[in-house]
């Protein structure tokens, strides 16, 4: 999938489990590892929104763009 979820790089950067930040966001830690090993189809602007306020970040610090690999075509 081309969107990047790099979550677990602002876990990091904020020294933050999965298990602190989904209890702050109101999600299950499960849930929240789907989306943070992008496994997710979609994402609620609600909990994006929450993501950036706990993570005190935008929304590009969590989610990017890259080109999917072309190369078989």
């Amino acid at each position: 999938m081309p969107i990047v979820v790099d979550i677990d790089v602002m876990l990091a950067r904020r020294k933050m489990s999965v298990g602190e930040l989904a209890d702050r966001i109101g999600i299950t830690p499960a849930n929240l590892a789907v989306l943070k090993n992008g496994r997710a189809k979609a994402v609620r602007f609600t909990t994006l929104a929450a993501l950036c306020e706990v993570l005190k970040c935008q929304p590009g610090d969590l989610l990017r763009w890259e080109a999917e690999d072309t190369a078989g075509e």
